[in-house]
């Protein structure tokens, strides 16, 4: 499946249905009246958030969406049904933006989240509703309110506990693959990884969502490179898992220009609690390992840890690092139970 994290779609809900001009008309009644029948109301516009989508892909190829327009009302005082609504279906971690692209209109965070997007037009009075004691045979009828018709934007930012974050070729498929169930493309030239992907990690009998993005380079928040768009799907992480290559020369730069492309971002990105490890580090010596693992540390002010995903070195007290945050971060998110005991008033 294709990944597509933003698309413009164009809606338009449904005009209500048209009042009838009718008159009753039998056998042995000489004054039947007015009997039509009011206009149905235009179907609504809706996006929901379902569960097995993480991509938009389904709307690179519609990207047109018009609710049913209500039905007209008839004689014998029949009003017109419903016109059917649209539904669009989302990923879970969708933004919904007028558009201007700025304009926020909904965030679908969870699963079943709904959004009304687009009210349909209101259905027309047919002419049994105009009778009065002074017209008793109205002639007129309203026509349906037109539906609103617009354009929207649609951004998806993934859901995940952790956010893998570093320059291209820091081992970041590598450590996800071994880790995870995914299987990212992994090669040894800059920017393999073009999409975000996702992984569900496992340590001590828990869970928990790993996002992977593409590298990044100095200047990626003036465009150099691909650019930090993809940056978005790791604004709603816990933590940010920061691997610097055993490779790079001078690693306290390569770290230096990574947290300043995180901080150029914005979004707290900046501010998220951070793990730090030196990654590839059976590529090098134990001599050169220590080296740079204390170059690291002064740069950081924080103890890195080592990791080889290749040998599966350090993955293990890596994860359990990532664990030990997304587990407080959980803890604090959830509610406070009360003390059933007070409810009932008892000491």
């Amino acid at each position: 499946m294709k990944f597509l994290d933003q698309a413009k779609v164009h809606i338009r809900s449904g005009d209500g249905g048209a009042g009838s001009v009718s008159f009753r008309r039998e056998k042995f009644i000489e004054f039947g009246g007015p009997d039509g029948g009011d206009g149905g109301r235009g179907g609504d516009v809706w996006a929901v958030a379902v569960e097995g989508l993480n991509t938009l892909i389904d709307y690179r190829y519609q990207q047109h969406f018009k609710a049913q327009t209500g039905v007209h009302g008839m004689g014998r005082n029949l009003a017109g049904g419903k016109g059917s609504d649209v539904i669009l279906k989302v990923p879970a971690g969708t933004q919904i933006f007028e558009d201007d692209n700025e304009t926020l209109i909904a965030d679908l965070t969870e699963i079943g989240q709904k959004i009304l997007l687009a009210k349909g037009g209101n259905g027309g009075f047919g002419n049994a509703h105009f009778k009065s004691s002074t017209n008793q045979a109205p002639r007129r009828a309203n026509p349906g309110l037109v539906g609103e018709e617009k354009s929207i934007w649609l951004r998806l930012k993934l859901i995940a506990d952790a956010g893998i974050v570093g320059l291209p070729n820091a081992g970041k498929s590598t450590f996800l693959a071994a880790v995870t169930a995914a299987k990212p493309k992994i090669a040894d030239y800059p920017f393999t990884t073009l999409h975000p992907g996702l992984g569900v990690a496992r340590i001590d009998a828990r869970e928990f969502v790993i996002a992977d993005i593409p590298g990044l380079i100095e200047g990626a928040h003036e465009g150099v490179g691909i650019g930090d768009r993809f940056l978005g799907h790791v604004e709603r992480t816990r933590v940010l898992l920061h691997l610097v290559s055993a490779q790079e020369e001078d690693v306290a730069y390569t770290y230096e220009t990574v947290r300043n492309e995180l901080e150029a971002y914005g979004g707290g990105l900046d501010e998220k609690q951070e793990v730090l490890a030196l990654s590839q580090t059976d590529t090098i010596d134990a001599d050169t390992r220590k080296e740079k693992l204390a170059a690291l540390k002064k740069a950081s002010g924080k103890t890195p840890l080592v990791l080889s995903a290749a040998t599966n070195e350090g993955t293990e007290t890596v994860l359990r690092a990532l664990m030990e945050v997304v587990q407080a971060a959980r803890k604090q998110e959830e509610p406070e139970v009360e003390d059933p005991r007070w409810q009932k008033g008892e000491a």
